[in-house]
C-alpha cells in the first residue's frame, strides 16, 4: 500500500466522505469515470457515464487518443449534473506484483492534477478497477481513501471528495479503510 510500517496515518480531512450512489447522478463539479484505454466507453460505471452523458462526450474522447493506464483525460460533462469528467485508465489486478498499486494510485494523483488545474471544489471517484479489472476491493480502497486525504490536505480548494460505491458491500469496504486511517465518514 505504500508508505514506511511505522508511518502514522492522520485521521482523513473533512470532506472526505463515502457513499452508495449512482455517480451519473451527482451534483458535484466533477465525476471520474473508470475508463479503459481507449476512452471510448465499455460496461459497468464506463458505460453508465457514457450513457448518461449522451453522445457528445464520445465524440470528444474520440479526438484524445486514448488514455495509457494510470494517467487521466478531462472532458466536459456535457448531459450529466456533473460539469466534468476525468476519465482515469486503472490497472488490470495481476497478481500484486506488476506495479499495479503505484498504477492505481497514480490514476487518483493524475486526477486530482486535473482537478487542480480546473479549480475543481467537488469531485466523486467511482471504485477504480473494482469491477472486471479485478483489483481486490480492500487493496483499492486503502488506496483511494490515502490518496483522496493527501489531495485534500496539500489542496485548500477541494473541499469534498466522495468515494462512491457501487454496492453495499464496497461501501462497507471504503468506510472500513476509512476506519483504518483513523476517521469514518
Amino acid at each position: 500500500m505504500g508508505g514506511a510500517a511505522s508511518e502514522v496515518m492522520d485521521a482523513p480531512p473533512a470532506g472526505l466522505e463515502t457513499a452508495e450512489a449512482d455517480i451519473t447522478r451527482l451534483a458535484v463539479d466533477a465525476i471520474v469515470n473508470a475508463a479503459n484505454s481507449t476512452l471510448l466507453g465499455g460496461g459497468g460505471v464506463d458505460g453508465a457515464i457514457h450513457r448518461a452523458a449522451g453522445a457528445r462526450i464520445e465524440a470528444y474522447c474520440a479526438k484524445l487518443g486514448g488514455c495509457p493506464t494510470g494517467e487521466a483525460r478531462l472532458t466536459p460533462g456535457f448531459d450529466l449534473p456533473a460539469r466534468w469528467v476525468i476519465h482515469v485508465v486503472g490497472p488490470v489486478w495481476n497478481g500484486g506484483t506488476h506495479g499495479e498499486a503505484a498504477l492505481l494510485a497514480a490514476c487518483y494523483r493524475n486526477a486530482f492534477a486535473l482537478a487542480r488545474e480546473k479549480r475543481i471544489a467537488s469531485i466523486a471517484f467511482p471504485a477504480v478497477s473494482c469491477g472486471v479489472y479485478g483489483y481486490p476491493r480492500r487493496e483499492a480502497a486503502a488506496i483511494a481513501v490515502r490518496e483522496c486525504a493527501a489531495a485534500m490536505r496539500a489542496d485548500p480548494g477541494l473541499t469534498r471528495v466522495l468515494l462512491v460505491a457501487f454496492d453495499a458491500a464496497m461501501l462497507e469496504i471504503y468506510r472500513e479503510a476509512m476506519a483504518a486511517q483513523g476517521g469514518a465518514r
